[in-house]
């Protein structure tokens, strides 16, 4: 059964690096391809790292591979992606005259479509 977080895109030092790198290689593709989801949240859920899921806002829905998040670093509730395709597919397309869609506090539904391999 989906359940509701709040996603925050955003960057990460290591798809800052792998830019300079190249956006193709597995550096910059494994950062802006995984959701960090808060240890807490995936003990209640069952999840393990390696897991998908479907995300779903009210301007997309995306599948994607799920990693641990530091245990200090977000808080349950909340979801984490890198800048990217996916967290894109999730943002509405009113830029408020910035030029920048918003990209914070996404309300998402999260819901496990395919357990890890063992």
């Amino acid at each position: 059964m989906p359940e509701t977080f709040i996603l925050i895109p955003g960057r990460t030092s290591d798809q800052g690096c792998g830019i300079s790198e190249g956006k193709f290689l597995e550096k910059y593709q494994r950062e802006i391809n995984s959701l960090q989801v808060a240890p807490g949240d995936m003990t209640r859920l069952g999840i393990v790292a390696g897991d998908r899921v479907r995300l779903t806002s009210e301007d997309g829905q995306v599948e994607v591979c799920v990693v641990p998040a530091k245990a200090d670093e977000l808080p349950v509730g909340m979801l984490f992606i890198a800048y990217g395709d996916i967290s894109s597919k999730l943002m509405g397309g009113d830029t408020h005259g910035s030029g920048m869609p918003t990209s914070k506090g996404i309300d998402v539904q999260m819901e496990l479509i395919r357990p890890a391999a063992v």
